[in-house]
């Protein structure tokens, strides 16, 4: 399995059969300038709604779209959700959000989303075992390097991949990549948009992956 991030929280995951997922594509704003998505996907997931993590119709390939929590079996691949908020209010701020994972060559995937609280007991329960989890660690509208390192050791991942972060081509997030993995162990920042993972051969101890970013 390959994860390519595309960019903020959109990444392009291919199975070695070649079936391709793209999570939260974003539409292009003065605040997110990253390049436009023109990629092909067999599966789209959306988190929820906002323009920035919505941007299905960029995507090429007349993808099956997953926006609900509701199992779903997609090319032989299971999709779960759980239902979360985009703030820590209850989702009166900013509405619901959902925590998607999936298992792609027998490893499994989590994709936080605009996750904007910490985990509930209940939460990380129906989450259940997270082999690779990408999470947001900016701030601002989503969660901050902190409570972001808190929701890692809840759900205890082998590879964690920060996403969601400010860059020089997203602006709004107050925190960056650094931020999150000021004084943490086991970090490596990829020079490339790509990492590929095998079954059997994650690390034994959690490891956070930087990737850069390929649009």
């Amino acid at each position: 399995m390959k994860i390519k991030w595309l960019g903020h929280a959109a990444f392009s995951i291919t199975s070695d059969a070649g079936i391709k997922i793209i999570t939260d594509p974003y539409a292009t704003t003065p605040a997110i300038t990253y390049g436009e998505i023109e990629e092909s996907a067999d599966v789209v997931t959306v988190s929820h709604g906002h323009g920035d993590h919505s941007n299905v119709a960029a995507v090429q390939g007349n993808p099956v779209v997953v926006k609900e929590a509701a199992p779903a079996e997609i090319k032989g691949i299971k999709f779960s959700g759980t239902l979360t908020y985009h703030d820590n209010i209850g989702g009166s701020q900013r509405g619901n959000n959902i925590i998607f994972c999936f298992e792609v060559d027998g490893i499994r995937v989590c994709h936080l989303g605009d996750l904007g609280h910490s985990l509930s007991d209940k939460q990380v329960a129906e989450i259940g075992k997270v082999d690779i989890l990408i999470v947001p660690v900016g701030g601002g509208p989503t969660i901050d390097p902190a409570i972001a390192t808190e929701v890692c050791n809840k759900l205890t991942p082998k590879v964690v991949i920060p996403m969601h972060y400010k860059t020089d081509k997203c602006s709004f997030p107050p925190c960056s990549a650094d931020d999150f993995i000021q004084g943490k162990e086991g970090v490596t920042r990829l020079n490339a948009s790509e990492a590929e993972f095998k079954e059997g051969e994650l690390p034994a101890t959690t490891q956070i992956i930087v990737l850069e970013s390929a649009l």
